[in-house]
């Protein structure tokens, strides 16, 4: 169902009461979420306007399923590369060399990734 929505429903009332749920029983846990989620957008925003979105589309236009497949392929690597990171730094504790990739850089990536690659496999990669 998530997979199916659609912009005149991110404006609507959600069907579920989940969300005034989860701020009713958690709400520092759903005032954190939502900040983050905020933060990634704006980190998104920003990295989409530098890049373009070519980047991810590799020059094509996501018309065909060979296509898309490049383009999933070529987030898979990404992805990837942010999961082996995070396993030096987390699981084997070794010293970060580039000081500026965080731990917390790696997992926000990580989280875009993942929301790029549901775009490009639902078609809106356009």
């Amino acid at each position: 169902m998530l997979n199916n929505i659609r912009e005149k429903d991110l404006q609507r009332k959600p069907m579920t009461n989940s969300r005034d749920e989860l701020k009713a029983h958690y709400p520092d846990i759903a005032k954190a979420y939502e900040r983050i989620q905020l933060e990634q957008y704006e980190l998104f925003a920003s990295k989409m306007m530098d890049y373009g979105k070519g980047n991810i589309s590799v020059g094509s236009n996501l018309e065909t399923d060979q296509e898309v497949h490049v383009a999933l392929t070529g987030l898979w690597f990404r992805i990837n590369d942010k999961v082996n990171r995070l396993k030096q730094l987390v699981l084997l504790k070794k010293d970060a060399k580039v000081k500026t990739e965080s731990v917390k850089d790696t997992f926000q990536d990580l989280s875009i990734y993942g929301i790029i690659a549901q775009i490009v496999s639902n078609g809106n990669w356009k």
